[in-house]
């Protein structure tokens, strides 16, 4: 199960008709919200947005809004470079040189779709779930801050900017579950970088290439990069257990501002059991994995256990009629119900 911990917030009173923090909950234009919905998360693995890929799926993606909305659900968490196989721009050196001029629209017309369904969109920016044979150019980005950089300038920045007015965008997830390739067993005096208590958990379970460090810094410096140019955004990072994101326990939260800053030196502008400062929502989930949990007893349980939100795993994946009837189990939920972009 994925804890998708929200890194970096708008806490700005100026944000209007935006997702907002207020302790350990999440506002939409002033009110609680529970974000309910589902990981697309994918139509075609890495090649739906740019090169005009998006008119290839949008139906599909389409189906799947229309039918998150007739749920009750509000919010869908959609991949976009994943390991750098199709976008963005790389040179033979490994060095971002830019977009091609259909990313934005591809992404702003599924933006504008999802706001005609009355949904929030999560862009989840890479993947270390999985070793692809691309992953040297995302390998690229984790141990060259010239390369990541070059990312930030020429890839990440000109999206953030150009899609901050979007109604529909909820925020930008920098990464799916970076444990699984992060080297467990570290040993550090800095308590962030210590990752002895990943020991025999399975984090690195796509190969142990990065410390704790190398991943802080790969979000810290896209979180900021994102928060530069639209303070009000939300970022979030997809971690993979509590293991990871949580200093109870006899666990680390490797997530924390105090670690990411540390770990990237960037500073942004920014549930009880775990003692998080934010608000948490269960990334991915279903009843097919539920430990003979319904997918109506899970979205319950996510509800009254005081988390922000849960998207199940996913249309691509199990079956999404059981992800749709928990959508619709908390359909009648006041603090829950559908965004509203004034169409």
């Amino acid at each position: 199960m994925l804890l998708s911990v929200l890194a970096v917030l708008c806490a700005s009173a100026g944000c209007q008709a935006r997702l907002s923090v207020s302790g350990t909950n999440l506002n939409y234009n002033g009110h609680h919200i529970f974000l309910s919905g589902a990981n697309q998360a994918w139509v075609h693995y890495a090649r739906d947005f740019g090169h005009n890929q998006y008119s290839k799926g949008k139906s599909t993606f389409e189906s799947t809004l229309s039918d998150i909305q007739s749920h009750g659900g509000n919010s869908v968490r959609v991949w976009l470079h994943i390991e750098g196989e199709s976008t963005p721009n790389f040179d033979n050196n490994g060095h971002v040189t830019g977009i091609d001029n259909t990313l934005i629209s591809d992404m702003r017309a599924y933006l504008q779709a999802a706001q005609r369904y009355h949904i929030l969109v999560f862009f989840t920016l890479w993947n270390a779930a999985v070793k692809q044979s691309t992953h040297y150019r995302l390998n690229g980005l984790m141990v060259d801050t010239s390369k990541l950089q070059s990312y930030i300038d020429h890839a990440l920045k000109p999206m953030a900017n150009a899609l901050k007015n979007e109604k529909a965008l909820g925020g930008w997830d920098i990464m799916n579950e970076p444990e699984g390739e992060i080297i467990p067993g570290q040993s550090s005096s800095e308590p962030c970088f210590d990752t002895r208590h990943l020991s025999g958990s399975g984090a690195g379970w796509a190969g142990h290439l990065y410390s704790a460090q190398e991943i802080g810094r790969f979000v810290n410096w896209q979180a900021a990069a994102i928060k530069e140019v639209d303070p009000g955004a939300m970022v979030t990072v997809g971690s993979w257990n509590m293991k990871a994101d949580t200093d109870a326990m006899g666990f680390h939260n490797l997530y924390s501002d105090h670690c990411l800053v540390k770990a990237g030196g960037k500073q942004s502008h920014s549930f009880s059991n775990f003692r998080l400062k934010k608000p948490m929502v269960i990334g991915e989930f279903n009843q097919e994995h539920g430990a003979g949990m319904s997918s109506e007893s899970m979205f319950e349980w996510a509800y009254t256990k005081g988390y922000s939100g849960a998207w199940t795993w996913s249309r691509t994946d199990v079956s999404w009629s059981n992800q749709l009837r928990g959508m619709q189990h908390l359909k009648s939920r006041t603090d829950h119900g559908q965004v509203q972009f004034g169409l």
